[in-house]
């Protein structure tokens, strides 16, 4: 930094040096001006090390708030118009449209993120655009069911499941989102049927998260959990004997197939990121979410969050391959956000607390 008596002599001097002074006083703002605050639903383990990337091949800083979902989008009507965040990180399309419909987002475009991301995985209006792929298949216990018995998430709902499943509550916006896909799909009616169904084969009363589903399964309080891949994925990879073991017991089955049912595909949502409203920093913000998309961040990104790159072409890891190949369903995901308020009212009829 120049020593003010310097600034002082240099804009004492020719009329040539007048820009240089100029330049002067304007580089604090100008400093200020390149950051970015990030409002963070991923945790700072998963997201860091790519921040720390990004500010050192664009010397933009990100400023790192870290917290739940539900959180965020509280603290951002909070703050309103006054809030820092130029920003937001969550997960699930159905905190996306939130986000939207609430006001807490604008607009933007990027060709980068046009040309990387397909229309299923953005918003139409370019409030919001995913940055990686989660799936939310059937995982059964091994040698406790058969997997010719698996098909479609629609035949979850037979009988033969009654008392063998183990799901989480309908408060969690991952299964909002799927019973919002099966609206989707089959209609108010026949979901509301299904949702009624998976109530009566539950094989204990929703409680904890997907991580708990899996190890309920595990210890043999069900036959099937409803989860995503990415918790199995880090169950496989943790250092934790409590929490590896149950996973390694449970095997992954891709419902609805081509071949099976409608072959529509297996259910999958996003975690993404969307400028906020009362963003100062826009531009900043963009370059952030153009390098989160890039091949070598998307890979990086994937991995350590145990989900799937949202850019076509990337490689997979090594523990998502293991899981297998699947097609995924292609509804556009903006569907989930605009279903979600039936399918919370469809699954408060059925019971699913």
């Amino acid at each position: 930094m120049i020593p003010i008596c310097a600034r002082r002599l240099l804009c004492s001097a020719r009329v040539p040096l007048a820009a240089l002074c100029v330049a002067l006083a304007a580089a604090p703002s100008l400093a200020a001006a390149e950051a970015v605050n990030l409002y963070s639903a991923r945790q700072e383990a998963l997201i860091k090390p790519l921040l720390d990337r990004f500010t050192e091949e664009t010397g933009i800083e990100v400023n790192l708030v870290t917290g739940k979902a539900d959180a965020l989008l509280q603290r951002l009507r909070s703050e309103g118009r006054n809030s820092p965040a130029d920003l937001l990180l969550t997960v699930d399309a159905g905190n996306l449209h939130r986000a939207k419909a609430a006001g807490l987002t604008q607009a933007f475009t990027s060709e980068v993120v046009a040309e990387a991301v397909p229309e299923t995985y953005r918003d139409p209006n370019g409030h919001w655009v995913g940055l990686s792929l989660r799936a939310r298949p059937i995982l059964y216990v091994e040698g406790k069911v058969d997997p010719a018995e698996l098909s479609t998430y629609e035949t979850l709902a037979d009988e033969r499941w009654k008392g063998r499943i183990c799901i989480r509550s309908s408060s969690n916006v991952y299964n909002q989102s799927l019973v919002a896909s099966l609206i989707a799909a089959n209609g108010t009616e026949a979901a509301q049927d299904w949702a009624e169904s998976i109530v009566a084969n539950m094989a204990r009363p929703p409680r904890g998260g997907d991580r708990d589903q899996i190890k309920a399964a595990a210890a043999g309080q069900c036959d099937i959990a409803i989860a995503n891949t990415y918790y199995l994925a880090g169950m496989l990879t943790s250092d934790d004997p409590g929490e590896r073991e149950p996973a390694e017991k449970m095997a992954v089955f891709w419902p609805n197939q081509p071949g099976a049912g409608d072959g529509r595909g297996t259910h999958v949502n996003v975690s993404g990121a969307a400028v906020t409203a009362a963003a100062s920093n826009t531009e900043a913000a963009v370059k952030l979410i153009e390098f989160l998309l890039s091949a070598e961040s998307q890979a990086w990104y994937a991995e350590a969050n145990g989900e799937y790159p949202v850019r076509a072409g990337v490689e997979i890891s090594p523990v998502l391959t293991a899981l297998g190949e699947f097609k995924a369903d292609e509804l556009d995901l903006i569907e989930l956000g605009e279903l979600n308020g039936a399918a919370l009212m469809l699954m408060d009829r059925a019971g699913w607390r």
